[in-house]
């Protein structure tokens, strides 16, 4: 089936979500004649590229609620986080340093964790509850006199459990720790400002929400410095050098102000109807497990385990549904998510998992359509 033809329905919007009619809009003068200069160059085509950039700079800043000189553009979600988690060591030694981080991250803060551990840097990784929730005193517990970095998402973007991101960034101003959270899957979902959080530093992903891929950017708190991940021509106040790309940065303004201006909308819909989904598939199907916290979590966010079902199996029987898994099966072994392995999730139960994220062009007619087919499937499987 073609992709881009047919009546499928998305509902991966943790994945990625498409690009919003306005934003391509913003980006499409950035494509032309008038809209190539070079940021860094004197003349009025250099100018005109530097002063938009710095207007799509502070709608970024006005959406996290700091000041725009407190922003780079960077080229995504992990470029940030390794911008931070790597930009606090001393690679000359290494051994010196501690960082503290959660056992349900994403890769792009895991993966370099592990990478600073081969170096000798020192990680400690948190465990979670049963719904992917670390616990403060975990964190307290864990700091060292060689801390320099605690690392905690807003958001999973799995599950969707929103983390007491204001609880650990207390813990860590006490002990005198920056704080960093990964934002990409709260940011344009839910409010967040850096100084209601207390966080240092704050990573964005723009094609997250409604924003081009490629493009992303991170909070550095004043009086914060980490050693740049690339260095260059010194763009980006010295912290991320490289000609900055004006249309994906207009693209990152756009979509930051529209999710500005109808967030309280969009969080009130997208609950709504996975509250509807979820009610549809619990009142169909015996036995359903929620995976992540019931409340704390993501307004679009549906993660459910169905036991004895293939949960791979089930949507390649409904293809029109968009959706991910939480669990993949190899040579009858079946491999967890990371996350639902760190939350005690059993294999005969993850296996059945999907994830359902749902996002602004769904609508409820979709939310019941899906619900039907995944019901019909289910049964289908049952009995076969």
């Amino acid at each position: 089936m073609d992709p881009l033809q047919g009546d499928y329905i998305y509902l991966d919007h943790n994945a990625t979500t498409p690009l919003e009619s306005e934003v391509a809009e913003a980006m499409a003068p950035f494509m032309k004649k008038e809209g190539y200069g070079n940021p860094s160059s004197p003349y009025p085509l250099g100018a005109f590229a530097r002063e938009s950039l710095e207007e799509f700079r502070a709608q970024v800043a006005d959406l996290v609620g700091c000041k725009a000189e407190e922003i780079i553009f960077t080229s995504g979600g992990s470029e940030s986080n390794n911008t931070v988690l790597k930009g606090v060591i001393d690679f000359r030694r290494p051994r010196d340093f501690h960082l503290i981080t959660c056992a349900t991250e994403h890769p792009a803060v895991l993966n370099p964790c592990l990478f600073l551990m081969e170096l000798g840097v020192t990680v400690t990784i948190l465990p979670v509850d049963q719904y992917g929730l670390l616990d403060p005193n975990e964190v307290r517990r864990a700091i060292t006199s060689k801390t320099v970095l605690i690392s905690v998402m807003t958001a999973n973007n799995e599950t969707g459990t929103i983390q007491p991101i204001r609880e650990i960034a207390q813990i860590a101003r006490e002990a005198g720790v920056p704080f960093h959270t990964d934002a990409a899957q709260a940011v344009g979902k839910l409010p967040v400002k850096v100084d209601d959080l207390g966080v240092d530093f704050l990573s964005v992903a723009g094609h997250k929400f409604y924003a081009p891929k490629g493009i992303g950017a991170l909070y550095i708190g004043q009086g914060r410095e980490v050693t740049p991940l690339i260095h260059g021509g010194g763009q980006e106040g010295g912290k991320r050098s490289g000609t900055e790309n004006i249309m994906l940065c207009a693209g990152l303004g756009a979509a930051a102000r529209i999710a500005r201006e109808r967030l309280k909308a969009d969080m009130e819909n997208l609950k709504g109807l996975r509250d509807h989904l979820q009610e549809l598939l619990c009142d169909a199907l015996d036995g359903i497990v929620l995976n992540g916290h019931p409340v704390q979590r993501l307004p679009n966010t549906l993660n459910i385990s169905i036991p004895g079902v293939d949960g791979a199996r089930l949507l390649e029987g409904i293809p029109r549904l968009y959706a991910s898994t939480g669990a993949a099966c190899h040579d009858r072994h079946v491999k967890l998510s990371h996350v639902l392995s760190a939350m005690g999730v059993s294999p005969e139960v993850g296996m059945g998992t999907l994830r359902l994220t749902l996002g602004r062009g769904n609508t409820i007619e979709q939310i019941e359509d899906a619900a039907r087919m995944i019901i019909h499937r289910v049964r289908e499987m049952e009995r076969s």
